[in-house]
């Protein structure tokens, strides 16, 4: 969830088509290795939220941010096929800015884990 952002913005600043296309693989590659480890932990967490059910509001805030941060996967897989395809407009400041979300994401996580707010 980390990494793949920055190898955007390393595949945003590329010129040459090798470094490109190693790019593209290394993307698809931990794509598909985050996808295949999310299913357990998702799993996991729901067998959590089952057998001992939601118990405060920030719980609720708290899976509102993890069901984001599926969003944010979900995208970053969208991102893999365009830069896949040479279809990339935006450029290396963009990327460096989308990195930041899931750090912010979890951050917030831990405090509402930690403190129970609410």
């Amino acid at each position: 969830m980390f990494y793949l952002p920055r190898l955007f913005v390393n595949h945003a600043m590329v010129e040459d088509e090798v470094t490109a296309a190693r790019l593209a693989l290394m993307e698809r590659k931990l794509y598909r290795f985050m996808t295949i480890l999310a299913v357990p932990a998702l799993g996991l967490g729901l067998w959590l939220w089952l057998g001992y059910g939601i118990g405060g509001a920030w719980l609720h805030a708290k899976l509102a941010l993890v069901v984001s941060l599926l969003g944010y996967h979900w995208h970053c897989g969208r991102l893999v096929k365009v830069f896949a395809e040479g279809r990339n407009a935006r450029g290396h400041v963009f990327y460096r800015w989308f990195n930041e979300f899931p750090v912010l994401v979890l951050t917030a996580v831990v405090i509402l884990v930690v403190v129970k707010p609410f």
